[in-house]
C-alpha cells in the first residue's frame, strides 16, 4: 500500500533549506503545468507506464488544481524526451514533428506536418493528448525519462545559439549545460516518468493548518528539477491512484531538486518542514536525492495560517 510505504520510507536523503524567491526558478517558464497521461488523459500510478507507446503528454492547470488556476499560455510548443540529465536526447524524429498547440489553457492539437504524433482525447475537459513515442530507451539506471516542453519561439532561439537557423528541421540542434537540444531549462516545463517494472522515488508536499487540521487539497508548489526546469503540482486526493492529499512529484532523478512554496489564497505559509530542516515562512527547500534504486518517498510538510 502506498501510504504505508510512504510513512515507512527511510530518511536517507540529505536536505537543505534556503530562503529563495519561490518564483525565481520558473520566472520565464510557461504558466500552468504539463503531465504525462494515458491516451484518454487518465493518470497512472507513480507516472509508471507499461510501455513507451502508452505515454501521452497533457497540459493545463494540472491534476488537483482549483478552477481558478492558470492553464498553459496559448501558443505553439515543441517537446522532447531525454534521459533525466537532459544530456541524451531520446526523441528520434525532427523537432517539427513534435509540435502542438495550446488554446484556452489546454492542448488543442498537433501542428499539421507530414510526421505529427498520434493524439488522444482527454475525457475530463476535452483537451488533446499527444503521444510521446517514438523515443529510445533511457540509459538511466533507474529507468527515468524526462519530457520537456517549451514554446517554439524559445526553442528556435535556443537552437540559434548553436548556429542552427531552423531547429525544427533537425532532430538535435546541439547540447550544452544550459541548453539541452534547444530547450533552455529556465524557459521549459518538465515532467518525469518510468516505463516497465521499476521502483519509484517521489517528493510529496502536504499542506496543514497551523492547528493541525488537514491535510488540505488544492494548494500549489513549484518543482524545479536538477536541470533548473520547473513544473506546477497541486495537492489533491485520488485514492484510486494512492494519492493521499499531496502535491506529488513522481519518478524523480538523483540530484538536488527544489520545492518552492508561496503564499496563496487560503494559505499564508508559516512553516515548511522537510525531515529535520525547517523554513519559517514561504520560500524554497532543496531536496537531495542520492539513490533512485530504492523505493521511497520524501515528504515536505507545509503549515498554513
Amino acid at each position: 500500500m502506498r501510504v504505508a510505504r510512504r510513512w515507512a520510507a527511510a530518511a536517507t536523503v540529505a536536505v537543505g533549506a534556503a530562503l529563495l524567491s519561490p518564483t525565481t526558478a520558473s520566472a520565464h517558464a510557461p504558466s500552468g503545468a504539463i503531465f504525462t497521461t494515458l491516451p484518454d488523459g487518465s493518470e497512472v500510478n507513480f507516472n509508471h507506464y507499461p510501455s513507451k507507446q502508452d505515454v501521452y503528454l497533457d497540459g493545463g492547470p494540472g491534476p488537483g488544481a482549483p478552477q481558478t488556476a492558470a492553464g498553459l499560455d496559448d501558443g505553439t510548443y515543441v517537446f522532447q524526451v531525454t534521459d533525466p540529465s537532459g544530456k541524451v536526447l531520446l526523441s528520434t524524429d525532427p523537432a517539427r514533428c513534435r509540435q502542438f498547440t495550446v488554446a484556452d489553457g489546454v492542448i488543442s492539437g498537433v501542428v499539421d506536418t507530414d510526421c505529427e504524433h498520434v493524439t488522444g482525447s482527454d475525457v475530463d475537459h476535452g483537451a488533446t493528448t499527444v503521444q510521446l513515442f517514438p523515443y529510445l530507451d533511457t540509459p538511466n539506471n533507474g529507468g527515468v525519462y524526462k519530457v520537456w516542453v517549451t514554446t517554439v519561439e524559445d526553442f528556435l532561439a535556443g537552437c540559434a545559439k548553436f548556429g542552427v537557423a531552423n531547429g525544427l528541421n533537425v532532430v538535435d540542434c546541439g547540447n550544452s549545460g544550459g541548453n539541452r537540444h534547444g530547450f533552455v531549462p529556465a524557459h521549459s516545463k518538465t515532467d518525469n516518468f518510468k516505463v516497465g517494472d521499476r521502483v519509484i522515488v517521489e517528493i510529496d508536499t502536504r499542506f496543514y493548518r497551523w492547528d493541525g487540521a488537514g491535510p488540505l487539497d488544492g494548494y500549489a508548489v513549484t518543482w524545479t528539477d536538477t536541470n533548473g526546469a520547473s513544473n506546477k503540482k497541486w495537492s489533491y486526493y485520488a485514492p484510486e491512484l494512492l494519492v493521499m492529499h499531496e502535491a506529488h512529484v513522481e519518478a524523480v532523478e538523483a540530484g538536488v531538486h527544489q520545492i518552492s512554496v508561496a503564499n496563496q489564497p487560503g494559505c499564508t505559509v508559516l512553516r515548511v518542514d522537510v525531515q529535520n530542516q525547517r523554513l519559517d515562512g514561504p520560500g524554497t527547500v532543496q531536496v537531495r536525492v542520492s539513490n533512485i534504486g530504492q523505493e521511497k518517498t520524501i515528504f515536505v510538510d507545509v503549515r498554513c495560517g
